[in-house]
């Protein structure tokens, strides 16, 4: 699982504030997942990253939105994910279960790296074993959790051995996770290899030009890439950590950045009227949640946080912060995740049959809390700095919760911190809720969820821990028929959804803007996971 908080620029703008007379809001049927091609070679492209500068490029440590948005373009994946969220061939031309225990990934012949040395075998096996190693200090691990082995058995082959059939194996080999990296240069760079003074030495469309801290990240057209479907027709993608809203829709007005994935709701309304470009709404697998900073916080209490979510004017919340461009969140992955999955139709009816969050009831919400117990102390409340949505939507929740007779405090973290956090228990302690804007980085709601509600999971700081989820979601993972692992996974999301200690408050749908001199970016979330700068092009000749 992935987990961030974003860090746009903070606009003074009332929480309630409402949308008036405007338009109505999008239906996830007018969703988009692809934009016009463009098929002009354009020299130079800026981007905005609004959440700020990469923390890392390492493959292996990328997890949140600022490193992936630039890392997708420089390091290819054995598989790659398609707009729709489903997965094909990447620098694995196939990859095949012979049987329940040996994947066999066959690899392209003739791929170089930017060096011009040939991609081999012996790459992919050190980029998925260095996974695990302490030293790289990987977030992609628990991928390798039936694997066995992980051989070279030929020039453009590797196999890997697992304890049991493993289908989230496969799908997260379109992730940072199935990255490969040239063994000879990471070894060599060491713990610099990721860093501005370090670097990377990958496979993909783009390589690092220069990262210029503070200020840029700029990506230099690899000419000889592999691919010639997706030949990069930019030059040079120059992105600039612009986390101040007001400063970003000023930059886009001008031109003097071209374009954004996760452009803020204000940026979106004043660019509406500038008709410069088009902001496109994509399929997401993001959900905004209200989560426990740790197990010991009187917010890990299950009945106060139901007396929260009960308290939360959702249709309010979902109108006036994302501008009705956004769902109601009823579990831990919303739909997108499993869309080019086989069983999408049994997994959309069981999602589609969950219970919707109830209208607020404040009675109802203040009864909670008296069984719960008033805590003794305000609940601290983790935002980052200046995020003005992530401001709307605590103020909302701090504003409810005070009807229900539960004191919030809102503590803005800055952006590092606010990173660090999801990885770093040391930084949760003494924050009771983190408001947290995550994403389902793979086509696999079996692997995310299990970090998040499996005994020692990533991502489970509360401890929670149901013996049936467990059993279920292992199903799940190790059946190899997809209908009957579907299956596993809607008993254990009927199970965990009601009673993991979350508030579930929005599946945001993605929100890109382009200048019109460009075009071909894939407009959903799928993004994250694709080489997205590859598909650029200019709109005239």
């Amino acid at each position: 699982m992935s987990v961030v908080l974003a860090s746009a620029g903070l606009v003074a703008t009332a929480a309630c504030a409402g949308s008036g007379g405007g338009p109505a809001a999008p239906s996830a049927a007018s969703l988009v997942s692809t934009t016009p091609p463009g098929a002009g070679a354009v020299d130079r492209v800026t981007w905005a990253l609004p959440y700020g500068e990469p923390t890392t490029l390492d493959p292996a440590k990328v997890g949140d939105y600022s490193p992936q948005t630039v890392e997708a373009n420089l390091c290819d994946t054995l598989l790659r994910m398609k707009p729709d969220f489903s997965v094909g061939p990447g620098l694995a031309e196939k990859a095949s279960w012979t049987d329940d225990h040996t994947l066999v990934l066959d690899l392209r012949a003739g791929v170089r790296f930017w060096d011009g040395t040939p991609l081999q075998a012996q790459d992919v096996v050190y980029s998925l074993k260095r996974q695990t190693d302490p030293q790289t200090q990987g977030i992609y691990g628990s991928a390798l959790a039936m694997v066995t082995s992980i051989d070279a058995t030929g020039p453009n082959q590797v196999t890997v051995r697992t304890k049991a059939y493993d289908q989230s194996l496969i799908k997260a080999l379109a992730t940072p996770f199935g990255a490969v990296n040239q063994e000879a240069y990471a070894k060599k760079a060491g713990a610099a290899y990721g860093t501005p003074t370090g670097g990377v030495m990958c496979t993909g469309p783009y390589k690092l030009g220069s990262w210029k801290s503070g200020d840029s990240v700029t990506l230099e057209r690899n000419d000889a890439y592999w691919d010639p479907q997706i030949k990069p027709k930019v030059g040079q993608v120059v992105f600039r950590f612009v986390t101040n809203s007001n400063t970003l829709t000023s930059a886009l007005l001008s031109g003097e950045v071209d374009g954004v994935y996760e452009l803020p709701p204000t940026s979106a309304t004043a660019l509406a009227k500038a008709g410069n470009g088009t902001t496109y709404l994509g399929p997401a697998t993001q959900n905004v949640m209200l989560v426990p900073g740790n197990a010991q916080s009187p917010a890990a209490d299950r009945r106060l946080l139901d007396a929260l979510s009960l308290a939360v004017d959702r249709d309010a919340l979902l109108k006036n912060v994302f501008g009705g461009a956004a769902a109601p969140l009823k579990s831990l992955a919303p739909p997108l995740t499993w869309g080019g999955d086989p069983a999408a139709v049994q997994l959309n009816a069981a999602y589609a049959a969950l219970p919707s969050a109830e209208q607020p009831n404040i009675e109802q919400a203040k009864q909670l809390v008296a069984q719960a117990g008033v805590p003794s102390r305000p609940l601290v409340a983790a935002m980052p700095a200046g995020d003005q949505r992530s401001l709307q939507i605590m103020t909302f929740v701090q504003a409810a919760a005070k009807k229900a007779g539960v004191d919030v405090q809102i503590r803005q973290l800055q952006p590092t911190e606010m990173s660090s956090l999801f990885y770093d228990p040391s930084i949760r302690q003494g924050l009771d809720l983190i408001l947290t804007f995550g994403y389902v980085g793979a086509p696999d709601a079996t692997a995310y969820v299990a970090d998040m509600v499996t005994p020692g999971g990533l991502f489970n700081w509360t401890n929670y821990d149901n013996a049936d989820v467990t059993r279920l979601l292992g199903q799940a993972r190790s059946t190899s028929d997809p209908v009957a692992s579907a299956q596993a996974y809607i008993d254990a999301q009927s199970r965990f959804a009601p009673t993991i200690p979350v508030v579930y408050l929005a599946a945001p749908y993605e929100r890109m803007f382009m200048n019109k001199r460009i075009s071909g970016a894939p407009s959903s979330f799928a993004y994250m996971g694709m080489p997205w700068a590859a598909y650029l092009g200019g709109t005239t000749q």
